[in-house]
């Protein structure tokens, strides 16, 4: 079992400790806030987005495909009714080299995302999560 304790600073900010490392989440100033660190909201995308990139350069390693850069951006959409959350989520997945095996790639990014990454499978059931796949150079 996964345990955090969130420890109330002042005003709007809190502070954590997650794998031995200090996360200080806080709000914006016309909310009470001082802006001394991100939003909790926020990090879910951070969440899905490293969930689903470690997985995918793991598997493209087993597969001996390297590329010489790799970069996935998460975008998400927000309702405008409260409680506000996030409605879709969409993966870039981005891939800089020469010669990469799109094929490969592709299975990679099915792979994290049907078997893999929890933080899809969690997300998924409460949001649309689509992807697109871009060779760069």
């Amino acid at each position: 079992m996964l345990e955090i304790d969130v420890n109330w600073k002042d005003k709007m900010a809190f502070d954590t400790e997650l794998n031995g490392h200090s996360i200080t989440i806080d709000a914006e100033a016309n909310v009470g806030g001082e802006d001394k660190g991100p939003r909790p909201k926020p990090l879910m995308l951070i969440a899905l987005g490293g969930c689903t990139a470690m997985d995918v350069i793991s598997i493209l390693k087993k597969m001996r495909v390297e590329p010489d850069k790799f970069n996935v951006k998460v975008q998400a959409e927000e309702t405008n009714e409260h409680p506000k959350h996030f409605s879709k989520f969409h993966i870039t997945y981005q891939f800089w080299g020469k010669d990469l095996p799109m094929a490969k790639i592709e299975k990679a990014v099915k792979l994290s995302e049907e078997r893999y990454c929890g933080v899809t499978l969690m997300l998924n059931k409460a949001a649309e999560i689509t992807n697109e796949i871009q060779i760069m150079n």
